[in-house]
């Protein structure tokens, strides 16, 4: 990984911004910039960046040996399980920092913890928004990171292909979504999942955020999955919908629907358009279909070490794509009465178009009864 180069941007980017320094807790960006993987807990743990000085690092004595092998000199505070400990490690890892220095946070990830304890150790400095800084770097993913993305996608398109011929008449959601989980992990996925794959059957595939029930599968049940797998931190994300049996004609143009709105919306990625561009090229082919109602989220996110980061492929979003962006195209029409369709690919955007990460099938697929 190319921590280093990370350093040098970050330290460019607070030093083009009002900030005098970038602080990072247990989360996705921590390992982006250090490699150190840490879990959020009950210890807190901070790295602290500013420019001209070394970064700074604090965290739990027993965490120690993680450190051994960081990627660029970084100054290393630990603490022990005695309280005064903790904050005497945050007042030398923050003691150097400028009086009234502005310091930036991740407005998602900072918990009142850290925040409590950085206060105490710098209490003239500002702590503000950094998320922007931080999505401007992760963004664009080198050739490391999309090559470990392009593994989680084969670890999850290829637990999907041995799973597919389990699903049959009378087999539960949960029943097929252990099944996924446990072949997954047999591919090589790290244990913590993006998230726990919605399997829906038949009308719960009408809720676009379900989650496995004891719903047995029936003859003309919609089977949806949606599923990622998890490659030493970075996440892949797909969604496909299939037919168990002969599907009714009202699926059948849902489904058509669905698939015409994502190819419109995977074509429309380049360098220079805007995000926003994408949502309106899928929302626009559903809308003349006369599914406008029925489609009821943004079309995309962004992917990577989190699983729903920028850019967001929304309405109204102008932020311009660029080479290296990675994102979800996932348009869906969800009809109570009859189920939903969504369909999901995972994209980069290249020099001069972009490239499914994806490659299962994306055709209406019935499966045998």
């Amino acid at each position: 990984m190319p921590y280093s180069a990370r350093l040098q941007r970050l330290e460019s980017a607070i030093e083009a911004s009002p900030l005098g320094a970038m602080v990072l807790n247990a989360g996705p960006s921590l390992p982006y910039m250090t490699g150190l993987h840490v879990h959020l807990s009950e210890r807190p743990v901070v790295a602290c960046f500013s420019p001209g000085t070394s970064p700074t690092l604090v965290l739990p004595a027993l965490e120690t040996q993680k450190v051994q092998h960081l990627p660029f000199g970084m100054d290393v505070y630990t603490y022990s399980e005695s309280l005064p400990s903790w904050h005497t490690a945050f007042e030398a890892a923050l003691g150097h920092l400028p009086e009234g220095v502005r310091i930036g946070v991740e407005d998602g990830v900072l918990r009142f913890l850290e925040l409590n304890y950085m206060q105490k150790a710098a209490p003239s400095a500002q702590f503000v928004s950094g998320e922007e800084i931080m999505a401007s770097l992760r963004m664009r993913k080198d050739i490391t990171e999309r090559t470990l993305m392009k593994e989680a996608v084969r670890m999850a398109e290829e637990a999907l292909r041995s799973t597919l011929p389990h699903v049959k008449p009378g087999v539960t959601e949960r029943e097929i979504s252990s099944r996924l989980i446990a072949r997954m992990l047999d591919e090589g996925s790290g244990g913590e999942l993006p998230f726990q794959p919605i399997i829906a059957f038949g009308p719960n595939s009408a809720n676009p955020h379900a989650v496995p029930t004891d719903y047995a599968a029936r003859e003309g049940d919609l089977i949806l999955f949606d599923w990622g797998a998890n490659n030493r931190g970075y996440f892949s994300d797909l969604t496909r919908t299939f037919v168990l049996g002969e599907p009714d004609d009202v699926i059948r143009r849902i489904y058509q629907t669905v698939e015409k709105a994502n190819a419109a919306g995977r074509a429309a990625g380049k360098p220079g358009v805007t995000a926003g561009s994408l949502d309106a090229a899928t929302r626009d082919v559903i809308d003349q279909a006369g599914f406008g109602p029925q489609f009821v989220h943004r079309t995309g996110h962004g992917i990577g070490l989190d699983v729903h980061e920028p850019p967001y492929i929304r309405s109204g979003n102008d932020v311009l794509l660029e080479p290296g962006m990675t994102y979800t195209i996932e348009p869906g029409i969800y009809v109570p009465e009859h189920g939903g369709v969504r369909i999901e690919d995972d994209m980069i955007v290249t020099e001069d178009g972009c490239e499914s990460l994806t490659t299962y099938p994306r055709e209406l697929t019935i499966l045998p009864v």
